[in-house]
C-alpha cells in the first residue's frame, strides 16, 4: 500500500511499502481518515532519533489517528462495520507487570505507532486491537477524533494533579500539549488557568478556549509573578503544569506555587534539569511526572461528546495525503498562528 515513509537517510517519500496486515480474531481493520502531525513525528523527520529510538529502517509516520471500521476479527463483539473510531497508538504486553498493575504506558515492551521500529498510520488502513479502539460520539468529527491522542496527555496530567474544585492552575507552554492541558484542567475542576508563553498568537488561541477562565501571560514582555498574584490574590497557584520542556522554566516551577501545591512535569526537556529542593520542601510541594497516558481515552471522548471539551479551535491546518511531505515541512517550521497540523487521508 502507499504510505508516507521516512527513509533512514531522513528523506520523506510517498511510496508503496509492505506492511503487516494479518487480522487477528480480536482485531479490527480500520480505514484511516485523519492523522495529526506530532512533534515527535517532526523530530524523527529532522533528527532521526528520540533518545534510544533510532530510525534505522524505513518507517511509516503518524500516530494520532481516526478512521472507520472496515473489517472485524472473528471474536470482536462491540464494534460493527462503519463505526467511526479513534485508536490508542501504544499496545503493551498484557502480561507485563506494568500492564497488570494499571501502568501499561510504562511497559518497556509497548509497541507504539511511529516509534522505531514500529510503523505508524499514514497509510490507507491499519489492523489494530479492538481493546485499544474507541467509538467516536456522533457529534465528534474525524478531525477531532485524531486529537484525542494529544488530549489524552493533558487528561493524564490533570488526573496526576488531583485537581480540587476551584483550583487555579498555571500551564507553562502553549503548544498543542499546553493547550489540551488547559482544557483538561478546566474540565477537571479548575476555576481559572493561567497560560504562559512567548508567542502572542498562541496565547490568543489559548485565551479563546475559555475567555472568562483563561488568563494569558507573554513572559517576554510581562511579569508572570504579577499576573499570578493578581489572579490568586497573592496566594499562588494550586497546580503548575510544566508543558514547555524548557529547562529554565522547569527549574523554576515552585516560584509561583501555593503551599501544599502540586507540580506536574509534562514537557520533555532536552537534557537533565535541576530544581531547588528546599524551595519545594518549604511549600511541601508534591511533584508528579507523566509519560504518555493510561486509561483516559474513554473519559476524554465522553467530555468531548458532552461539549465540555472543544478541540476544534486547535485544528488550524489541514493537508491532503498527496501533500504529506509539504505538510511535514510546514509543521517543521510552523508559524505561531498554528497549533495542530493534520493530514486527511480521504473520505
Amino acid at each position: 500500500m502507499k504510505a508516507l515513509v521516512l527513509e533512514p537517510d531522513l528523506r520523506l517519500a510517498i511510496r508503496d511499502i509492505q506492511l503487516p496486515e494479518t487480522l487477528g480474531p480480536k482485531d479490527l481493520r480500520i480505514k484511516i481518515h485523519s492523522v495529526g502531525i506530532c512533534g515527535s513525528d517532526v523530530h524523527y523527520y529532522k533528527h532521526g532519533s528520540i533518545g534510544p529510538f533510532v530510525v534505522r529502517e524505513p518507517m511509516v509516520l503518524g500516530h494520532e489517528a481516526s478512521g472507520t471500521v472496515i473489517e472485524l476479527g472473528a471474536e470482536v463483539k462491540n464494534f460493527k462495520l462503519g463505526d467511526r473510531v479513534c485508536m490508542e497508538p501504544g499496545i503493551p504486553d498484557a502480561e507485563s507487570e506494568q500492564s497488570r498493575t494499571g501502568y501499561y504506558n510504562l511497559d518497556p515492551a509497548v509497541r507504539f505507532w511511529a516509534t522505531p521500529p514500529i510503523h505508524g498510520v499514514l497509510c490507507p488502513s491499519v489492523v489494530h486491537p479492538a481493546s485499544f479502539t474507541y467509538k467516536l460520539p456522533d457529534n465528534v468529527s474525524f478531525a477531532e477524533g485524531a486529537m484525542v491522542e494529544p488530549l489524552a496527555v493533558g487528561m493524564h496530567a490533570a488526573t496526576k494533579a488531583v485537581i480540587r474544585p476551584g483550583d487555579v492552575a498555571l500551564v507553562i507552554g502553549s503548544g498543542t500539549i499546553g493547550m489540551v492541558t488547559v482544557l483538561a484542567a478546566l474540565a477537571g475542576g479548575c476555576s481559572k488557568v493561567i497560560l504562559s508563553d512567548v508567542q502572542t498568537e498562541k496565547l490568543a488561541i489559548g485565551k479563546s478556549l475559555a475567555p472568562e477562565s483563561v488568563f494569558t501571560v507573554n513572559v517576554a514582555s510581562e511579569s508572570l509573578g504579577d499576573v499570578v498574584a493578581a489572579v490568586t490574590g497573592g496566594r499562588g497557584v494550586d497546580v503548575v503544569f510544566e508543558c514547555s520542556g524548557n529547562g529554565r522554566a522547569a527549574a523554576s516551577v515552585f516560584e509561583h506555587l501555593a503551599f501544599a501545591g502540586r507540580v506536574v512535569f509534562v514537557g520533555m526537556p532536552a537534557g537533565p534539569v535541576s530544581y531547588d529542593v528546599v524551595a519545594a520542601q518549604l511549600k511541601e510541594a508534591r511533584v508528579e511526572h507523566v509519560f504518555r497516558y493510561a486509561n483516559v481515552y474513554a473519559k476524554a471522548l465522553s467530555l468531548m461528546g458532552s461539549g465540555k471539551i472543544d478541540l476544534k479551535p486547535l485544528i488550524t491546518d489541514s493537508f491532503g495525503f498527496e501533500d504529506s511531505i509539504e505538510a511535514f515541512d510546514f509543521a517543521a517550521a510552523m508559524p505561531p498562528s498554528s497549533v495542530k497540523v493534520q493530514i486527511v487521508m480521504g473520505e
